[in-house]
């Protein structure tokens, strides 16, 4: 069974330019030797005022969004190593039009080599803007205000998140996570290859396992090369 994985996480006020730069490897990053593992970048859906440049988008982002709201939401998933380069690029295109659609996003696909096995591991860190595009012209300032709801072209542009409590996000997780497994294994199916992914957790899937111990880059170097086949036996066992 190939593996699920699908991270969703928030982004503070001040901290969009830096992460964007992140997950781009770009500026001090660029000669970080993590660089090497960028496969592929991309944006799309920016506003006039952005100048076809997601870094003006989230510096006025970073500046202008209310002290208490997110900037970004950061969707980080892995990507099947069953794919081919080009059949992973057809899968985060399917992903983008799923689950981003109209709104602003820039995106980077990262496939560095595993510690343990040297398999390549895969996968998109897509950077989203909860703003909701409406067709109104606003200048950045206004665009990152709070949405008016009685005279919207006097507000900022609506959150996608607005109005939603904790129950009906939560839901919207699940719903997504499960999306997310359909398409990565449609796409497996299309190309012939009989791994498969489950977005459910060992409990749902009636499997009796301890979840594994994360292994830092520390604790991997101090492991013998008898240990990390051990480990990985294991690892494969636990995926078939």
């Amino acid at each position: 069974m190939a593996t699920f994985h699908m991270t969703i996480k928030s982004g503070k006020k001040g901290t969009a330019v830096i992460h964007a730069a992140y997950i781009g490897r770009e500026g001090k990053y660029s000669k970080d030797e993590k660089a090497k593992d960028l496969v592929a970048t991309g944006f799309g859906n920016l506003p006039v005022w952005a100048k076809e440049d997601p870094a003006v988008f989230w510096e006025e982002a970073d500046q202008n969004e209310r002290a208490n709201g997110a900037v970004y939401r950061e969707y980080e998933v892995a990507l099947p190593k069953e794919l081919s380069t080009d059949q992973k690029r057809e899968l985060v295109d399917a992903f983008i039009e799923r689950f981003i659609g109209d709104k602003t996003y820039q995106f980077a696909i990262h496939q560095p080599m595993a510690a343990i096995g040297k398999v390549a591991q895969a996968h998109l860190h897509a950077m989203v803007s909860d703003r909701l595009p409406d067709g109104i012209a606003r200048s950045p300032q206004q665009h990152f205000k709070r949405f008016n709801r009685a005279q919207p072209e006097k507000g900022g542009a609506r959150k996608d998140s607005g109005g939603k409590d904790r129950v009906v996000l939560r839901n919207e997780v699940i719903s997504q996570r499960e999306t997310w497994a359909q398409l990565q294994n449609e796409l497996l199916e299309k190309y012939g290859h009989p791994a498969r992914v489950d977005h459910r957790s060992h409990r749902e899937r009636g499997i009796e396992a301890l979840p594994e111990r994360h292994l830092g880059p520390a604790k991997v170097r101090q492991m013998t090369e008898e240990e990390k086949e051990e480990l990985q036996k294991k690892r494969e066992g636990k995926a078939g």
